[in-house]
Parts: C-alpha cells; sequence; structure tokens
C-alpha cells in the first residue's frame, strides 16, 4: 500500500492515448517528467547502467527515511530474510515461480554464485561463447584455475546469418565432457539475442545444464524465464527494469536447486523448503534498493512493457540505419529483428575512434567505447540524441 501511494503521489504519467496520437511528445514528457536527466546529457550507455526515473529514487529515499525512523516493527533490511513480496512481484514479472527466484546484489554475484556452487570436477567442460561478459569469464577461469575443469570457446560470428547459425554453433559444440553450456541471452559486445530457447532444450536432452546470462534481457525484450528451459540465469534489473544499481536476480530451475551450493550461508542454508531463496542469504543489506526495485517494476507496468520494447528497438533501428549509411563503420549486430533489441554495436577505424572518443567526451554523450562502440537506447533517449551522436560521428571522421 505504501509503494502504491507513493508511486500515484508523484506527476502522473502521460496519458496512452498522447502515445498513439504524437509518440515523440509522449516519450518527451516521460523524460523531462520523469527522470532526472539534464537536457544537455545525451546518454545512450544504458547497458552498462541504467538511469533510475524518479518514482524509483522517491521509493529508494522514502524507504532509508523511514528506515531510520523505525516506523516498521520488522528489520529495515535484506539479507537474511526471504523477501517473499519481493521476490513475487519480480518473479511475477520475469515470469517464473517465485520459489524458483533469489535476489542479489547484480548479475555478477548471481554468476558466481553458480559458477563456484556446481560440483565439477577436473576434465569437466564448460563451453561459453567468445562475447561473453568478464563476469561470466571470470568465475569459470577461477575453477579452472583451482579445480582443473576445461573452459571452451565458441566464436560466434559478427554479425550471424540467422538464430539458427548460432544455436547449431553452440549446440554443436558440446561434446562428451560437457557438464555446463554457459552463455549470454544477448551478448554485450554486440547486443546480439541468441535463440535460448532452442539452445536449452537441445542440450537439456544432451544431459548438459545451462546457465544464462539474462543482465541484458529483462526489460529489453519481451519473454518469459520459464518459457526458455535454462536451468539457471542471472540477471540486472538496473539495466532494462530502472531499478536502482544494487539490485540483481538469480533464477535457479526447482530440478537444479539440489545440485547448487551455496556461496555466502546463515543457519537454515540446506533447507529445501526455501527453495532459490537459500541462496540470497548473505547478510544484512540495504532492502531500500529493492523498494526502489519494485518501484520499478511499477513504473515499467505503469507504460507498459510491449510500448517500451516498441520505443527502444526503433531508437535501436534509427541508429542501425544511420550506422549503415556512414562510410568506415562496421556493423557488429546482424540486421534482424528478431536478433537484436536495443543494443546496436559497431567498430571504426582506430584513428577516427580516438577523435570521436573526444569529441563525445567533450559534448556530453555517453555511449561505452572500448575497441569498439556500442549505443544502447531507452525510453529517456531522444532521436535528438542519436542524430548528435552521428553528427559527432561524421565530424570526427572528416576531421581525419
Amino acid at each position: 500500500m505504501r509503494r502504491r501511494s507513493l508511486f500515484a503521489g508523484l506527476a502522473g504519467l502521460p496519458a496512452a492515448a498522447l502515445a498513439a496520437e504524437n509518440p515523440e511528445a509522449y516519450w518527451k514528457r516521460i523524460r523531462d517528467e520523469q527522470f532526472h536527466l539534464p537536457g544537455w546529457r545525451a546518454y545512450m550507455n544504458n547497458g552498462s547502467l541504467g538511469v533510475a526515473p524518479k518514482p524509483v529514487v522517491a521509493a529508494v529515499s522514502r524507504y532509508l527515511e523511514r528506515s531510520a525512523a523505525l516506523e516498521m516493527d520488522e528489520y529495515p533490511r535484506w539479507g537474511y530474510e526471504r523477501m517473499e513480496a519481493h521476490r513475487k512481484a519480480l518473479a511475477d514479472f520475469i515470469g517464473c515461480p517465485v520459489a524458483e527466484l533469489a535476489l542479489t546484489h547484480n548479475a555478477t554475484e548471481a554468476i558466481g554464485i553458480v559458477a563456484s556452487g556446481l560440483d565439477l570436477k577436473a576434465g569437466d567442460e564448460v563451453i561459453m561463447t567468445d562475447q561473453e561478459h568478464p563476469s561470466m569469464r571470470g568465475p569459470w577461469g577461477v575453477r579452472q584455475q583451482r579445480h582443473g575443469i576445461e573452459v571452451r570457446q565458441v566464436a560466434l560470428p559478427l554479425p550471424p546469418k540467422d538464430p539458427g547459425q548460432i544455436a547449431d554453433l553452440l549446440i554443436g559444440s558440446i561434446g562428451p565432457r560437457t557438464r555446463v553450456l554457459s552463455f549470454s541471452g544477448i551478448t554485450t559486445t554486440t547486443g546480439m539475442i541468441l535463440p535460448v530457447r532452442e539452445i536449452c532444450r537441445a542440450a537439456r536432452a544432451k544431459g548438459v545444464m545451462t546457465f544464462v546470462d539474462g543482465a541484458h534481457m529483462h526489460g529489453q525484450i519481451p519473454f518469459r524465464v520459464s518459457d526458455l528451459e535454462c536451468d539457471f540465469m542471472a540477471g540486472s534489473p538496473h539495466k532494462w527494469l530502472f531499478a536502482p544499481a544494487g539490485c540483481g536476480l538469480l533464477y535457479v530451475r526447482q530440478e537444479m536447486q539440489e545440485r547448487l551450493w551455496p556461496s555466502i550461508t546463515v543457519d537454515g542454508w540446506s533447507n529445501p523448503a526455501a527453495g532459490a531463496a537459500r541462496f540470497m542469504q548473505v547478510g544484512t543489506n540495504n532492502r531500500a534498493l529493492f523498494e526502489g526495485m519494485v518501484a520499478g517494476l511499477e513504473f515499467a507496468k505503469s507504460i507498459g512493457p510491449d510500448r517500451i520494447y516498441a520505443r527502444i528497438h526503433q531508437l535501436a533501428r534509427m541508429a542501425f540505419e544511420r550506422a549503415r549509411q556512414m562510410p568506415g563503420l562496421r556493423l557488429l549486430t546482424p540486421d534482424d529483428d528478431r536478433m537484436f533489441g536495443s543494443l546496436v554495436a559497431f567498430d571504426m577505424p582506430p584513428a577516427q575512434f580516438k577523435k570521436f572518443g573526444a569529441l563525445c567526451r567533450e559534448r556530453k554523450i555517453w555511449i561505452m567505447m572500448s575497441e569498439r562502440f556500442r549505443v544502447s537506447s531507452h525510453i529517456h533517449t531522444r532521436p535528438e540524441d542519436i542524430d548528435l551522436l552521428f553528427q559527432t560521428l561524421e565530424e570526427a571522421r572528416k576531421s581525419l
């Protein structure tokens, strides 16, 4: 009740009719009224860290104030408690039973719980792709050095021909010593959406466990976790689901819970009745962040997940088409609407890259830049932000 009254008390969302009549006016009002972003910031790095809207910031602040006043009778924390209401809200949104869901600090922690908690012996094989995030590579690397497991990477084409090509590569890589297939549902480097259910179903038929890094999936594309048939999934609601930083999730399929050892424990860790909650008893932590997560879910539902997906994919397609027309850029994201959501990645000549990076910093354009660059837009991204990005790219190219 408190969360509902808090959410309703903030500036209301624009009428849904405006989204149909004048979509740009609708999304402009969403940014201006629901986010703290200043007009001078062109933020297109949601894939690294999401932007919490005003209702989320308010929910976190209000809970901190209430906990400081000890207005509640229970401890204002998480880390020992099962957080049933919070887990149910998240489980309902992402599509899985609450007994299969644990709260974590982030996807990295969730990945570590699975990688360190499975019984694997020397010579057992874990397969992953060559496009995994360091948070997926690192924990399996520890197991390789510490326990002698084998970690093998499968190279994914850039860009791939179609989803079937990716499924064939990963399924065909399974060998007699393979125990785990560990891969991203959406790759962090290129934004490629993998055919998760097809891969997981085939792996299970071969007796291989599947672990999906879903950090970029929740809130970016429509899906239900239970429909994917994976055994484990890590997630980061702070990227696309409007949660504050410090919120993560771990999905553990019921049949797999007895095969996974907890990494941090308190009394009751071996009680199967606790379900996946056994993997989130990590000691005193800041519950205000998960109050913010629930407010973020309510925010997403109020706008509508389908409307959100349509908008962010429209912006990604806009960036994709602009990049296709620009000399010197190589698109790494496949030109297939089934295979990307709101992440688009490119390569460019090194000299242009250096100049482009300097101009982005000067103009307050925030994107992910490493050996390539990635644009990840959300509903607060404006078409003029994308225009500014490509004007800057053109200027960098012409300056060489």
